[in-house]
């Protein structure tokens, strides 16, 4: 079927000790297997946004759901998404309000300051500053879901955030580029890419953040064996 898979079985031509594939074989892969839960999931991110004020948990459920994919866990979309929004909506808007917000703030700031700097030269020290905090926001805010979702405090989850997105930048910087880059590419092109923003527009940008950062967040902040925002349920039903 498509949104179901037997974890339990190998797949054709897969031996249950082969090592485990990395760079582009592994994108492939995971795509391979998960490509009815990674439509699914767009769709289920785009209902739950509707009425706004949730786009916050819907956001932070779609980062769970994905990092389960990166760490080859079982993923029943629809079970997985409905309880990490329904367990970690406190956290959700924690890292909307440290991330979307002084991203969007900064990033005003950045074409405000810059629009007026030729005229008067003072307006360049708050366009570096604007600069500064959008592309720290940039680079650790894929970290800071990661965090929260292997269950870390919001503070010490900000901290190994911004240790990571600006000691280690590497990978946080094509995460940001792909996953950021990708998602207003979508945005911007509409409506032509109204097909590709319904079908899969939010989820496989974040589907490439998650990828390059993966390596970072499984050494500095590995998943416990139950998710915090799995905490309160009993499992999905058979």
């Amino acid at each position: 079927m498509l949104f179901r898979k037997d974890y339990d079985v190998p797949g054709p031509g897969i031996r249950p000790d082969e090592p485990e594939k990395t760079g582009p074989a592994r994108l492939l892969q995971i795509i391979q297997l998960e490509v009815g839960s990674i439509f699914l999931l767009n769709l289920l991110f785009l209902a739950c946004c509707i009425p706004v004020v949730t786009i916050p948990p819907a956001l932070y459920a779609m980062n769970q759901v994905i990092r389960k994919m990166m760490l080859d866990q079982p993923v029943l979309c629809f079970y997985d998404f409905r309880t990490a929004f329904r367990t970690g909506w406190k956290r959700s808007y924690a890292a909307f309000f440290l991330t979307a917000l002084p991203m969007a703030a900064s990033g005003f700031g950045v074409w405000f300051y810059l629009t007026r700097a030729a005229a008067n030269p003072v307006m360049y020290l708050p366009f570096v500053v604007c600069s500064t905090i959008f592309l720290v926001t940039l680079l650790c805010s894929g970290c800071l879901y990661g965090a929260l979702g292997a269950g870390l405090p919001v503070r010490s989850a900000l901290t190994l955030a911004l240790a990571l997105g600006l000691g280690k930048p590497l990978r946080p910087i094509v995460a940001a580029v792909l996953g950021y880059g990708l998602l207003a590419f979508g945005i911007l092109e509409l409506p032509i890419s109204l097909i590709y923003v319904l079908a899969l527009g939010f989820s496989v940008p974040c589907l490439l953040s998650n990828f390059f950062l993966r390596t970072l967040l499984r050494d500095h902040c590995p998943m416990p064996e139950r998710p915090p925002w799995q905490e309160d349920g009993d499992g999905p039903e058979a």
